[in-house]
């Protein structure tokens, strides 16, 4: 078995953050890649657990240096995966990147062997639903959010695997059935 490096992504709301715990509860040898994030926590959110939260200043002195393995600036705020992380944990263990579509894409230009899977809703309207249930955002935040899903969506055929999430544990089943036929290709 080889470790693997996937990136999974899709619109906000869609389940990525749930599906990503799901998976990590029952396989340990999967790591979850902790990003660093220029915006604020959410509530319940914990630096160097869910983000390593930095200054703009932090997260430019490291794009400066080379530090991370992809990195975007979307809705006001830089996201980015730590390049040293992924390398060092790879070694040991499968790493999932819980990331947006561009970071997803150029992690498979700097890492060609990453493995992209795309989450998406069974609607639109359910994925408004979610959205406005999470109540995390102001309505002019998840108007932009909704806004973006065109441009997410229309990049499914970029993507190595699509997987609709209409049902949680029907959802994670057939992520670990991906997980592991990647882990044992040759």
């Amino acid at each position: 078995m080889r470790n693997v490096l996937m990136a999974i992504s899709g619109p906000s709301g869609v389940g990525k953050g749930t599906l990503v715990k799901e998976l990590l509860k029952e396989d340990d040898t999967l790591v979850a890649s902790v990003s660093c994030t220029t915006r604020a926590p959410r509530e319940g959110e914990t630096d160097g657990k869910d983000y390593f939260f930095v200054t703009r200043a932090e997260f430019e002195s490291r794009i400066s240096e080379d530090g991370f393995l992809e990195y975007d600036e979307h809705f006001g705020n830089y996201y980015g995966t730590p390049r040293s992380f992924v390398e060092r944990t790879l070694k040991e263990k499968s790493v999932i990147l819980e990331i947006d579509v561009v970071g997803a894409l150029n992690a498979k230009r700097v890492f060609p062997q990453t493995v992209l899977i795309m989450i998406v809703p069974p609607s639109m309207e359910e994925l408004e639903t979610r959205l406005e249930g999470r109540g995390s955002e102001t309505e002019a935040e998840r108007k932009e959010r909704l806004r973006r899903v065109k441009y997410e969506l229309e990049q499914q055929e970029l993507y190595d695997y699509v997987v609709v999430n209409d049902d949680l544990a029907s959802t994670k089943r057939k992520l670990q059935e991906i997980i592991a036929k990647e882990k044992n290709r040759a």
